[in-house]
């Protein structure tokens, strides 16, 4: 459960079949698989790196359904707030919903040191897929806190 990206701040949530990840991806525009994919797509490495500020949601389900989008107008700061409301509704220790603008919403129920977690994720507007709603399952709270540390580091 530790935090994935590609060279930016990421947090990931769930398991291995069944996750969320609010990532904002840092691509290398030197990186050979960059520079590769970027020949492919008949751009410069730079362009297809792009400016490195994007935040994404990323998800995926037990069946193999995934889905991701860009989340236009993300800021850092709001990812930070969503960090600190999660580390502050953990260290409470009692059930709770924590949103993140209005894309994701997790609702938290504490279970001995774990917590069953479920993720309400809403597309953006002129994406196409549908909403979703994953458990995320048991979550290690010792877990879940580390994890929220190291995001809110790699934003500062």
């Amino acid at each position: 459960m530790s935090p994935i990206g590609m060279g930016g701040p990421a947090l990931f949530l769930g398991g291995e079949e069944t996750y969320v990840a609010l990532l904002r991806p840092q691509l290398d525009p030197a990186d050979p698989d960059v520079r590769r994919s970027a020949a492919e797509a008949g751009v410069t490495p730079e362009e297809f790196a792009g400016p490195g500020n994007i935040w994404a949601l990323m998800l995926d389900e037990a069946d193999g359904e995934g889905d991701g989008f860009e989340l236009p107008g993300a800021r850092d700061i709001e990812a930070d707030d969503f960090a600190e409301q999660l580390q502050r509704a953990l260290a409470a220790g009692e059930e709770f919903t924590a949103e993140a603008g209005n894309f994701l919403r997790l609702e938290a129920r504490p279970a001995a040191d774990t917590w069953q977690v479920t993720a309400y994720v809403t597309p953006p507007e002129g994406h196409d897929g549908a909403p979703h709603t994953l458990e995320l399952g048991a979550l290690l709270a010792a877990e879940l806190l580390t994890d929220l540390e190291e995001f809110r580091r790699a934003l500062a």
